[in-house]
């Protein structure tokens, strides 16, 4: 059985070592999705096997990306406003 998350959703923080072996990673990127596979060795995608999200989310866009953030699997912390 696996699971899907959809970075779009309210899916809180999991560090991808927490993921689920058969779990489905989905998100939307320049009008594509796309659909990354939790392995046993890592991530797939497209056929190919990754050791990190980040290497996956560094092939999607050519800029350093955090993986787990790119994903939707970290929430960005918004610091508090000064009273």
């Amino acid at each position: 059985m696996t699971s899907e998350l959809d970075a779009t959703g309210d899916i809180g923080a999991a560090a991808p070592s927490q993921l689920a072996i058969g779990t489905r990673l989905v998100r939307e990127w320049n009008g594509k999705t796309i659909k990354v596979l939790v392995t046993d060795e890592g991530f797939q995608f497209e056929d190919r096997h990754y050791q990190s999200l980040s290497q996956i989310a560094r092939h999607l866009t050519g800029a350093h990306w955090s993986g787990p953030r790119f994903f939707g699997l970290v929430k960005r912390k918004v610091a508090a406003a000064a009273d």
